[in-house]
């Protein structure tokens, strides 16, 4: 199912794309590491594909073997737009942590640092 992620170059190639992924499962997980395609598009920064895989319900909490989500991903590489996609999703949780005990806040720096807090501060606990 993750290889007709790789690159729509069209808009043709897109249609197809969202065809295939509201007919399959988007929260499954690669057999090994568990990642789900979501941490993929998020590390391979294509925030074509995480909008397409958000609007067909995956899901922002779902961790990897490590404990890893998708917005901890996002926030280790340091894309704010991504960071921003995914706390616009409803339930996203901040302060989730992976098996080494860090949050998405404890990787993130700067300006996507702040976005977190923030985010924080308007979320109910």
């Amino acid at each position: 199912m993750l290889t007709p992620l790789a690159a729509p170059e069209t808009r043709q190639d897109m249609e197809v794309v969202m065809r295939l992924l509201r007919e399959g499962n988007v929260n499954l997980r690669a057999a090994q590491g568990g990642q789900t395609a979501l941490m993929l598009g998020v590390s391979h920064d294509r925030d074509d594909m995480v909008r397409a895989l958000l609007s067909c319900q995956a899901d922002v909490n779902l961790q990897d073997e490590e404990g890893t989500t998708a917005l901890m991903v996002a926030c280790r590489q340091g894309n704010a737009d991504i960071v921003r996609l995914l706390l616009a999703q409803p339930g996203c949780q901040v302060t989730l942590t992976d098996k080494d005990g860090n949050s998405a806040l404890s990787l993130a720096h700067g300006d996507i640092a702040a976005l977190l807090r923030a985010h924080m501060e308007l979320s109910p606990v």
